[in-house]
């Protein structure tokens, strides 16, 4: 009877909160966890559970693969707002169950925080779990990244459901051996693109084989440590590809894979990987391939990831980065645009971000394209200028401002493209404020 009340208290508080138009977040988790860290033991659940964990990619690749279930005409429950650790999750399934714990879906879909994986599915049996990437991000709370691979690793010794890997990333391909016995391990790979290079130009991680010590070798980085590694002593990396895509063409913004093109709204090396996740992610639940192409081709996230808006006509695009890999693939996007630009970096060191930014000296500003200004803001809107400063950036061009209304009033008063960089706490109030100039 204790669950049953504790559900029922959290569904007046819902709706409570649904009143007075506020989403709540993870409030009704927090609680209900609080009341009995046993909970999720008791929701009725008879529908496969589908889990994307990464350091990056996760809310991308969360929401396309509901979308494609939702565009095959499937009842999916997800979190798409994020709220990933052990209390979002809860507070999902609270808002969507029945009195007595019944979940009725098709599909729980469902982003979950690296560090959490093995904390939420210790009561849920997990169906899929899909792996995109492991970085470095937020050393003062998740420490190295090393550490969260062994928990991953650890869950999954004992683990025998579908696993969708990276095939890519040294430190993803790994999982696929922690245990031996499970035979539904399936790798994606990305083919070579445009920007690929010889040389590794940013901060990477899993130099080396997890299994032997020998140094990876790689025939090509796509960005970071994601590429097409070997290690030359024991072959680790040569997995057979489940879902391989080839001809990535930015400009066009698509992607072959099997021979059938896919096509989507977003135009960056970092996005097709978690595309391709999502083809590997559909196709084991027998999606077909029409409804797979119409999703992709219509799916947007309108909640700075990528965002690409018009603010009085301005060309913007706004993109969330919370570590250096982020941080480099935005950039990317940036230089591979010849036009003259404009970059607005946010950056907050509230306790959500971590307090410890140091991660910025692994930013790459020393190979900026035609930007011809660049404003700072957020709690540590000198520290960044300073880091694009020392790179090599006229200190001229450099315009911090630690009120970030002052700071987007003054990123507007030209007309030359806007790029938004902005980590996690202020990327929403960064993107509101921008916002508003369509409305003044």
């Amino acid at each position: 009877m204790k669950n049953f009340f504790i559900i029922l208290a959290m569904k007046i508080l819902h709706l409570g909160l649904k009143l007075f138009r506020k989403n709540g977040g993870n409030l009704l988790g927090k609680i209900a966890y609080d009341w009995n860290s046993n909970i999720f033991q008791y929701f009725k659940i008879n529908c496969p559970i589908i889990a994307v964990t990464a350091t990056n990619g996760k809310t991308m690749t969360n929401n396309a693969i509901g979308h494609v279930f939702k565009t095959a005409g499937k009842k999916i429950i997800s979190n798409q707002e994020g709220n990933n650790m052990e209390t979002g999750i809860l507070s999902t399934l609270l808002k969507n169950c029945s009195l007595t714990g019944k979940i009725k879906a098709d599909y729980l879909v469902f982003e979950v925080d690296e560090g959490y994986v093995p904390v939420i599915f210790k009561d849920l049996k997990l169906d899929t779990l899909v792996v995109l990437d492991f970085f470095r991000d937020q050393l003062d709370r998740n420490g190295e990244v090393e550490s969260l691979i062994l928990r991953i690793h650890d869950f999954l010794k004992t683990y025998t459901g579908n696993l969708i890997l990276n095939n890519d990333d040294p430190n993803v391909a790994r999982l696929g051996q922690a245990n031996p016995d499970n035979p539904n391990v399936h790798y994606f790979s990305v083919a070579k693109y445009a920007y690929a290079t010889e040389e590794m130009k940013e901060a990477g991680e899993g130099k080396f084989c997890p299994f032997c010590n020998t140094r990876i070798e790689y025939e090509y980085y796509q960005y970071s440590h994601i590429g097409k590694f070997k290690c030359p002593n024991c072959n680790y990396g040569e997995n057979e590809i489940y879902q391989l895509a080839t001809d990535v063409d930015l400009i066009n913004r698509s992607f072959i894979i099997d021979g059938i093109t896919y096509e989507t709204k977003f135009n960056s090396i970092y996005n097709i990987y978690n595309f391709v996740a999502v083809v590997a992610c559909s196709r084991l639940y027998q999606i077909d391939t029409k409804t797979i192409q119409k999703a992709l081709s219509t799916f947007v996230l309108n909640n700075g990831r990528l965002e690409e808006i018009e603010i009085n006509g301005i060309p913007t695009v706004i993109n969330l980065a919370k570590n250096p890999t982020g941080c480099n693939v935005s950039l990317r996007i940036l230089n591979e645009n010849d036009e003259e630009k404009e970059l607005l970096f946010v950056l907050n060191d509230n306790l959500a971000d971590g307090r410890d930014v140091s991660w910025i000296w692994d930013i790459n500003f020393d190979t900026l394209n035609q930007v011809s200004r660049i404003i700072t803001a957020g709690t540590r809107a000198y520290d960044i200028a300073i880091r694009i400063k020392t790179a090599g950036y006229p200190a001229e061009n450099i315009e911090p401002y630690l009120d970030l209304h002052e700071a987007v009033q003054n990123f507007y008063r030209t007309n030359v493209k806007k790029y938004v960089i902005a980590n996690y706490t202020s990327l929403q109030p960064t993107r509101n404020e921008i916002l508003k100039l369509n409305r003044d």
